[in-house]
């Protein structure tokens, strides 16, 4: 059955998309989002179960992003920010990590601590200083040859990057580039970290809010792209005149037909549990700097934002960074195990709600990319892989190739 359709398809209803659709929208431009599952925003949704709300793995929202600023409504999204620090569990103790700039109280209490030395925490106050500046350094230099190069010693590394780092690459190697620390670092500083009061998903329902209600067809799968014309899974072939790919990385190579190596993405593991009583009750993240269990970090989210779990319940994710440790069968039971050494039997009692294994959460990048939107006049593409892999890319390319229709077709 074909279907002319003069305006622009996009492919993919994810952040990237939904960026897409705002732009032409913006400039009265006809188009139409093809999605392939049965609701919008890709790897950013929360699901709603027995009164919790449970993002797909653990994520958050750096307020400092250019584009999501430019894009979103903060005060809509009533954000619910995190402490600036950490609590790290090293020598069977916890100890607070904070933002000397933000918490100089803190700051001065933790500055012997064994988190690192002395030294280590004047070279962090150093480099915030000079807004995370590691442009001296290569772009093939990875995060951990980046982190040696500026002067911080091993324990550091190990205590305190390597967890919470791991935490936010989703790989514990630290084999990142250094471009994606030095982006990461600079917006962590520049503003504050925070999750929506409803969940994640809220994001993509605010980009979506704005678009007109027919514009997105879910459950339609494209299945390849021929030329101008696109097949979708079920025998509908379109054809626009502009397609824009808005997919996971290799989206772009699937729908042409392309035989190119899949791309490497990084796993994301969280296991989210609910218990009567919270270990802390402050909103913190809580890093595991003890290189031992497989737990990398904890947070309890219902202290970040009450709506995540129901009244009298308390919702704790935990967040698993290396491959081995969480494709364990026994998962669970480590963690679990994990838990009782860090706050007694107590936790025993904890429930289990849901444990996320979600294969490509996040383009691997040992080097940095920068893909062009245009692919050709007609064909674009958008995604967090097409830059450094965050929220803000994902936004931002998609506006990107928007631009670039507007450019090809006026």
């Amino acid at each position: 059955m074909k279907n002319q359709f003069t305006g622009t398809l996009i492919i993919g209803a994810g952040l990237a998309g939904l960026a897409c659709a705002r732009r032409l929208h913006d400039e009265g431009k006809g188009f139409s989002i093809c999605e392939a599952a049965d609701r919008i925003g890709g790897r950013v949704a929360t699901d709603v179960c027995d009164g919790y709300r449970l993002d797909r793995g653990f994520q958050v929202l750096l307020t400092a992003y250019p584009e999501a600023r430019r894009l979103l409504d903060y005060e809509a999204l009533d954000l619910r920010h995190f402490y600036p620090g950490a609590l790290v569990r090293y020598g069977g103790k916890w100890h607070r990590v904070a933002d000397p700039f933000r918490h100089p109280i803190d700051g001065l209490r933790g500055a012997f601590n064994p988190i690192g030395s002395f030294a280590d925490k004047l070279r962090v106050g150093w480099s915030r200083l000079g807004g995370f500046d590691f442009s001296r350094h290569d772009d093939g230099l990875t995060t951990l040859q980046a982190l040696r190069a500026e002067g911080f010693s091993q324990s550091m590394i190990e205590r305190f990057f390597r967890p919470f780092l791991g935490g936010v690459f989703l790989e514990n190697e630290l084999d990142t580039t250094v471009r994606k620390l030095e982006f990461v670092m600079r917006n962590f500083a520049a503003g504050g970290t925070a999750i929506p009061a409803l969940g994640m998903a809220e994001i993509p329902r605010q980009l979506a809010a704005a678009l007109p209600a027919t514009s997105i067809r879910l459950n339609s799968r494209v299945k390849a792209i021929y030329g101008n014309r696109v097949h979708l899974d079920n025998g509908e072939i379109l054809s626009p005149k502009a397609v824009v790919i808005a997919t996971e990385a290799g989206g772009v190579e699937r729908l042409l037909g392309r035989n190119d190596p899949p791309a490497d993405s990084n796993l994301a593991t969280c296991l989210y549990f609910t218990a009567p009583s919270a270990p802390v009750n402050e909103p913190i993240l809580l890093l595991n700097g003890e290189s031992t269990g497989p737990v990398n970090n904890l947070t309890v989210l219902s202290a970040v934002s009450p709506g995540y779990s129901p009244p009298g319940q308390h919702l704790i994710s935990i967040s698993v960074a290396d491959p081995g440790a969480a494709a364990a069968p026994d998962l669970e039971v480590r963690v679990r195990r994990q838990l009782v050494d860090w706050f007694g039997a107590g936790t025993q009692a904890w429930e289990l709600l849901r444990i996320d294994r979600i294969p490509h959460a996040v383009p691997s990048q040992r080097v940095a990319p920068d893909k062009p939107a245009r692919l050709r006049k007609g064909l674009y593409q958008c995604g967090d892989h097409c830059g450094i892999a965050s929220i803000d890319t994902a936004l931002a390319s998609g506006t990107a190739a928007a631009e670039a229709v507007l450019e090809d077709l006026p």
